[in-house]
């Protein structure tokens, strides 16, 4: 069954990946791109829910992977510079996510659809992130949105879940992929994106609504939390 898709940050990379992954096995997909909608302005949001709703002819899953990546610590930034970036951050990898979770479950309420709802989260939500706190910080906070989501939304039949990748290989992160990065997973390598991409695939499937509520790492053993 053809299932109508929406990926948020879906031109590259991670996104692109897992866009591809779902038009692989027959479905309609928005990629959504940050020149399609800013994500930390609600009401883009909203216009941008609106419209892939009409391309798609409905929303069945939802892939909230549009995060913002920045460097920054107590020890390179001004006050000024500080409160700036958090705020950057939260509005886009946060507030953005749960205004498209909001407008997307409604939708999905709406039609009656047992939807799928996976938030692409961050190893660093576990195991910390001294150079980018702010990042770390708003991918814990994305992963308890969506456990959160998971109990109010199972009585729709909407499952949600969360990924927590470690460094992937991609464009953006690829100045930080050194060799001491690879060397923290024993498989001495980071992630391909496809493969982020097939662990998404997965849980928006009718298989997986057992695991809503769940945080998947996806990190090759490199953090090992209990």
């Amino acid at each position: 069954m053809t299932r109508g898709v929406l990926v948020t940050g879906g031109s590259r990379g991670i996104g692109a990946a897992i866009a591809d992954a779902f038009r692989d096995k027959g479905d309609k997909v928005v990629a959504l791109s940050s020149a399609d909608a800013d994500l930390a302005d609600p009401d883009a949001i909203e216009r941008a829910v609106s419209s892939a709703a009409e391309t798609l002819g409905g929303i069945d899953v939802l892939v909230n992977n549009a995060g913002l990546v920045e460097l920054g610590s107590v020890h390179d930034l001004s006050y000024a510079d500080w409160r700036s970036l958090w705020q950057r951050t939260f509005a886009v990898n946060v507030f953005g996510a749960a205004n498209m979770s909001f407008l997307v479950a409604q939708h999905m309420i709406g039609r009656d659809v047992r939807g799928r709802i996976i938030n692409v989260g961050s190893r660093g939500a576990f195991r910390g992130e001294p150079d980018m706190p702010a990042y770390g910080a708003s991918k814990a906070a994305l992963h308890s949105l969506g456990q959160s989501l998971a109990v109010s939304l199972a009585p729709h039949g909407i499952a949600v879940t969360s990924v927590a990748p470690g460094f992937v290989a991609t464009d953006r992160v690829a100045d930080m992929v050194t060799d001491d990065v690879r060397r923290q997973s024993p498989f001495g390598r980071v992630a391909r994106p496809e493969e982020i991409a097939a662990a998404v695939l997965y849980l928006a499937s009718s298989d997986a609504e057992w695991a809503s509520g769940t945080v998947v790492d996806l990190n090759g053993a490199s953090y090992l939390r209990t």
